[in-house]
């Protein structure tokens, strides 16, 4: 008995840190929330969701905790202290969520192995000479033009609401799902539950967002949860949310009361605007300029992608900017090794914002310039 005590506690640590109430931005995706320099716009209507934390990755160097051993009649280690835990926090709100529910459910989540196998295989390890060509080609930038071409007056809708570019929301929608056709063949539910209790070393990540995902009402989407789909990640629809910024930022645009990021045109373009204008856009601001470093330039390494020098500080660093720019500007630096050699790029603050869907900054540099392609091509010039 008093092995089976100690095996719970230990199932429990990882789901108490994954739950702390620590406000940052999710996803492979995850990052403190950044304050808006501009007026939020009107909310649009949503359906009712429950006060949710979001959960946030370990940093690289974190010590990883072994998973518990797996009890009787548990399908995944740790599963009964987590349905207990989660059973606990949902109390008398959630009827349908109490422990013996949860347990239910998690014991149909199946383990996939493939998850884990891809999980070791992200993109972002490649060069940027490697990761530009994936998605700057012929297919997605005329993928993507057609796709404005023929949704250009629901995405004007979008944007003028929001002050979000309609060529950034369709970039991102082509990046991450080839424009709705590849939005990922595992069902969330068991991709969630692989990550949460097999994959040690983002169990708490995953397990924050198993969290988020069995928290939220079901009829806010638009299938019962044992069938959503979505990526190895457990990211859902045309946008990829992941749980925790479904809970947050995703919209119901079409008023139907439900959030349908799989099939609703207005319910996906619209939270990805929202997703962008929430974590800081700056409508009409520039994203990102080519730089080029002088002879006498100084070795220079930004902290992060948040702007946190100006133009100024970086010309007199050496590195000037191939279009004239304000020296006032806000900015960061970032050096990438292209197929051409190495380039220098002055980034700003929308620069940072796209970097809040995914960290990488070669992510947000494929957006900004396939979002450029695209409203070109769609301008015909």
């Amino acid at each position: 008995m008093n092995r089976i005590r100690v095996f719970a506690l230990l199932a429990l640590l990882p789901l108490f840190s994954a739950c702390a109430a620590n406000p940052t931005n999710p996803p492979a995706r995850p990052a403190e929330v950044e304050p808006r320099p501009m007026a939020k716009p009107a909310a649009a209507a949503a359906p009712a969701k429950p006060a949710v934390t979001t959960a946030t990755i370990p940093p690289a160097n974190a010590v990883v905790a072994p998973l518990p051993a797996k009890l009787p009649g548990e399908t995944h280690p740790g599963q009964f202290a987590f349905a207990r835990e989660l059973g606990a926090k949902l109390g008398s709100t959630r009827p349908d969520r109490t422990e013996s529910a949860i347990n239910a459910i998690l014991s149909g989540a199946r383990y996939q192995q493939g998850i884990i196998d891809a999980m070791t295989r992200p993109a972002e390890g490649k060069a940027w000479r490697d990761y530009r060509p994936i998605f700057i080609n012929d297919a997605r930038i005329n993928g993507g033009v057609a796709f404005l071409r023929e949704n250009r007056t629901l995405l004007d809708e979008v944007s003028k609401k929001y002050g979000v570019p309609a060529e950034i929301i369709v970039a991102i929608i082509g990046v991450e799902t080839s424009y709705g056709r590849i939005t990922g063949s595992h069902r969330v539910l068991d991709a969630l539950s692989t990550l949460a209790f097999h994959y040690p070393k983002r169990a708490p990540y995953f397990r924050g967002e198993l969290v988020q995902f069995l928290s939220l009402p079901e009829s806010t989407f638009p299938k019962p949860i044992e069938a959503l789909q979505g990526s190895y990640a457990g990211a859902m629809g045309w946008g990829q949310f992941m749980p925790t910024s479904f809970a947050n930022w995703a919209v119901d645009h079409d008023g139907d009361g439900q959030i349908d990021l799989w099939s609703s045109k207005p319910d996906i373009f619209a939270s990805i605007a929202n997703y962008f204008i929430e974590h800081g856009w700056q409508t009409g601001a520039p994203v990102v300029h080519r730089a080029r470093a002088e002879a006498v330039a100084k070795p220079y390494v930004a902290p992060g992608l948040e702007p946190s020098i100006d133009v100024a500080r970086l010309r007199s660093l050496g590195y000037r900017s191939e279009t004239p720019l304000d020296g006032s500007l806000s900015a960061s630096m970032i050096t990438l090794e292209g197929s051409e050699g190495t380039e220098h790029w002055i980034t700003h603050q929308n620069f940072f914002v796209i970097s809040r869907y995914n960290r990488s900054p070669m992510y947000s540099l494929a957006v900004q310039q396939l979002a450029e392609r695209i409203r070109s091509g769609a301008a015909g010039t």
